[in-house]
């Protein structure tokens, strides 16, 4: 969210100034902005169930993909065709750099689909009926057949326009282009997108740590007093001080830790890796074979735990190409400072 916001600093910069100045907004007055939206929006109880959350996340995801698919293959039309089948090749960098870099972008791509992770919250956003189950099991099949096609289109041309030179976040490598205004409307629905997006992840743990926080303290009034608090335009707004007080330092926590560590691709690696196959693969799969009652060494249990273990493996080596990701990013590392 925050090198969509920068490109939109930077592509008016580049605009207005020239392409030959020296555009290098910090990262960290986005950083805080950010945080700050989130503070307010932590506070609001189930935020991630509103149903119009999921409306404006699809209509932003496929705005901004739609728009650098675009700009991308236009950029390939007038000629600027770059890389090579193979990737970057041995000789500009090492073999090894090649190997972990090859490792990392698959705990990209694996982020990509860990959506299971949120898949009863974004269920909850539904309206009903037909059934919340029978809806979900289309829109998933249709999701990430879209996607699959979007993400495809983008690698690829994306890699055309840029070649070795892609940026880890493909708009962010638009800022010299013009419609300069098509880039910045592109980046501002990435923002949108990960502004809810933050939330919908959030929530669920927010509500988790409350839940058991009342039962493992059953009696503590800094926990359960609620206090009406009248905000005028809004209404009557029913706080809590452990809501607060909780809620305001996971935020700020995990924007410190932003402005720390900005190693965005490694981190998404890394996340997606973890995330992946317990949560995508393993246990949706374990739960198919038991409630189907697949009989073990059948043909079919046998190709889903096949299946199952392909994506460990691919998990580990994405964790293994993250980690090697950010202990080179270490060696550059300054903190609060923003590398271009």
């Amino acid at each position: 969210m925050v090198k969509n916001h920068r490109a939109i600093n930077r592509s008016d910069c580049f605009h207005n100034k020239g392409e030959q100045y020296p555009c290098h907004p910090s990262n960290n007055p986005y950083m805080i902005v950010f945080g700050i939206v989130q503070l307010v929006l932590a506070q609001i109880p189930d935020f991630d169930q509103l149903w119009w959350l999921s409306i404006v996340a699809a209509v932003m995801s496929f705005s901004y993909s739609s728009i650098g698919l675009g700009l991308s293959i236009g950029k390939v039309a007038e000629g600027n065709f770059h890389g090579t089948l193979t990737g970057v090749a041995v000789g500009t960098i090492t073999g090894a750099q090649k190997v972990w870099q090859t490792f990392q972008a698959l705990g990209d791509i694996a982020f990509a689909y860990s959506y299971s992770m949120i898949l009863i919250e974004i269920q909850d956003t539904i309206k009903s009926p037909p059934a919340e189950n029978k809806t979900m099991k289309k829109a998933t099949l249709m999701g990430v057949s879209v996607t699959t096609l979007f993400y495809t289109l983008s690698g690829c041309f994306g890699y055309a326009a840029f070649g070795n030179s892609a940026p880890g976040n493909l708009l962010t490598g638009f800022g010299f282009y013009n419609p300069f205004w098509l880039v910045d409307l592109a980046n501002a629905c990435v923002v949108v997108h990960l502004v809810g997006a933050y939330q919908v992840f959030s929530q669920p743990l927010f509500a988790f740590i409350e839940e058991w926080s009342s039962h493992k303290w059953p009696r503590s009034q800094f926990i359960h007093k609620n206090y009406n608090v009248n905000i005028p335009g809004v209404g009557l707004f029913e706080a809590n001080l452990f809501r607060l007080v909780w809620r305001t330092c996971f935020v700020i926590s995990t924007t410190l830790i932003s402005m720390l560590l900005p190693f965005f691709n490694d981190v998404v690696g890394i996340l997606g890796a973890v995330g992946f196959w317990p949560l995508t693969v393993y246990f949706p799969v374990e739960m198919y074979i038991a409630q189907r009652k697949i009989p073990r060494y059948s043909s079919k249990w046998i190709l889903l735990q096949t299946l199952s273990v392909v994506c460990f493996i691919v998990s580990l080596a994405a964790a293994i190409g993250s980690i090697e990701g950010i202990i080179q990013d270490l060696k550059s590392y300054k903190p609060f400072h923003t590398a271009y």
